[in-house]
């Protein structure tokens, strides 16, 4: 019969951390709460600490995390979990099934703001134009080619299915997805990008992946395309993205994500009128969503049961 635990999980972000600790569903006789809201205050509880549930906790104290035994990121992304100074012992986890509606919807909106013509008529309305030349267009009869299809990248293709597109994915093992009319492997990324109208990257940030979009890549698409980056920053050469930009070799890229964040005032991307900035908000943490994940998951590490959506280390997601 498995061990019934106690423990103590320290809750860590740098804004309303206390906000999502008051979402934590556990017997208060078996669990334990320290919040932090920087790492001083961090530091103070982190040798307690069992869990650490949190986003973008600092590497230097995990020396100081002697029972540190999970981690659960406050996101689907963890690439800034994975880091050398993480001991061996701890077991990685992700938040899943959280996500994928809310980036299906940005990423659909942006989509449809690009094919019913919305900046334009808003510019004409703006110089109270009449513009009956201008006319629409469907999603339906596009091609959406999504370049990473774990859970969010599958709900994407779900959404954009429904509303008549062709979905082309692309993915490490190329096996195929219901509802995806064919899977590349990464090593067939531009023979993918050259059938999209619009491409959507929402694959993890690793080492195969990093600069996975760059001029070659660009070439490859098709002058009417549109990039959608919701995954990574350094998924793109930047420099790259911008050549291709400014010379409309791409028709536009909707950006959610960059290099570096917040996207610096001076970065030419900003003033590109084919370019659309988010500061990182197609997928929302909010208090409300996000701890049913981790309430699941701490309820089976209460039980001694396997955790469920841990991250493999050493490939990185």
């Amino acid at each position: 019969m498995a061990a019934r635990r106690t423990a103590t999980v320290l809750v860590y972000r740098q804004s309303e951390a206390d906000a999502f600790a008051a979402h934590v569903r556990a017997p208060r006789d078996r669990v334990k709460i320290h919040v932090a809201a920087s790492p001083d205050a961090a530091a103070k509880v982190v040798g307690e600490a069992d869990v650490v549930w949190g986003w973008k906790f600092p590497p230097a104290l995990y020396a100081k995390a002697p029972r540190l035994a999970w981690l659960e990121t406050m996101g689907a992304g963890v690439d800034w979990a994975l880091v050398t100074e993480l001991p061996s012992r701890v077991t990685v986890t992700r938040a899943a099934g959280i996500f994928g509606p809310w980036m299906a919807e940005y990423t659909l909106g942006w989509c449809l703001r690009a094919t019913q013509r919305m900046a334009e008529y808003r510019e004409a309305q703006r110089a109270r134009h009449w513009r009956a030349d201008l006319m629409p267009d469907r999603l339906a009869g596009k091609t959406m080619v999504i370049v990473g299809l774990g859970e969010i990248g599958r709900t994407i293709a779900r959404a954009a299915r429904s509303l008549g597109m062709k979905i082309i994915g692309v993915s490490r093992s190329g096996r195929g997805a219901a509802g995806v009319s064919r899977v590349y492997r990464n090593a067939q990324l531009t023979r993918a990008l050259a059938e999209g109208d619009f491409v959507v990257l929402i694959m993890p940030l690793t080492a195969a992946t990093r600069g996975i979009i760059g001029e070659r890549e660009l070439a490859a698409m098709k002058s009417s395309a549109w990039l959608v980056n919701i995954g990574r920053g350094p998924l793109v050469d930047e420099a790259a993205l911008v050549r291709a930009l400014t010379g409309k070799r791409i028709a536009g890229a909707v950006l959610d994500v960059f290099a570096t964040e917040p996207l610096p005032p001076e970065h030419p991307l900003w003033a590109l009128d084919n370019v659309v900035v988010t500061p990182h908000i197609a997928g929302p943490d909010v208090p409300e969503e996000l701890p049913a994940a981790f309430n699941a998951n701490l309820t089976r590490y209460l039980a001694g049961r396997p955790l469920r959506h841990v991250v493999d280390r050493r490939r990185g997601y």
